[in-house]
């Protein structure tokens, strides 16, 4: 299997306004382009953190361990239908909730990317395409951690996820009742 190169993008400012369009080969060429692209962090009520299996056949980051739905934002589609496509298409999943926490730029010597980032919290079956991954499976918020640096998750999760959700350990600060 292969990403479809002539499969056209909305190039955006740093806003999400639409001022173009190109193909995913354009984007992916190293032109860096900036186009949009929509992330769904599944978290399960014990908190863990589903990520999925990203195909050996991907044209980027290969085989590593990725934010649980992840997908590019088609021409002519707003982020929440793109969303709700990408979920649908990679885990099967209707009955969801999403909340936006945010959007930024994610920026490598590959690609721009102008990334809005949801979380839902979810208990039901998760159904993950065979077609576009290599499976999936919750992880708990240590288990990120160890794996952080390692070369195991892609490093927009490693980024994204700490920007966005882990809280800094705090080694040696007293507590409030020793103060």
């Amino acid at each position: 299997m292969k990403d479809n190169e002539q499969e056209l993008f909305p190039l955006v400012d740093e806003e999400g306004r639409v001022i173009g369009k190109a193909s995913r080969g354009e984007c992916h060429s190293g032109s860096r382009l900036l186009h949009a692209v929509v992330h769904l962090h599944v978290f399960n009520s014990r908190g863990e953190v589903y990520l999925q299996k990203r195909p050996e056949w991907k044209d980027i980051q290969p085989g590593k361990w990725d934010t649980a739905v992840g997908g590019h934002i088609d021409y002519g589609e707003t982020p929440e239908e793109a969303l709700r496509r990408e979920v649908r298409e990679e885990l099967g999943m209707e009955a969801f909730t999403p909340e936006r926490v945010g959007k930024y730029v994610f920026d490598s010597t590959r690609e721009r990317e102008l990334v809005y980032v949801n979380r839902t919290t979810y208990d039901g079956p998760i159904s993950p395409s065979a077609e576009e991954l290599d499976g999936g499976r919750f992880w708990t918020i240590e288990e990120i951690r160890n794996a952080i640096g390692r070369q195991v998750l892609t490093p927009n999760f490693e980024s994204e996820f700490q920007r966005f959700f882990l809280v800094p350990e705090k080694e040696g600060t007293p507590d409030e009742a020793e103060k």
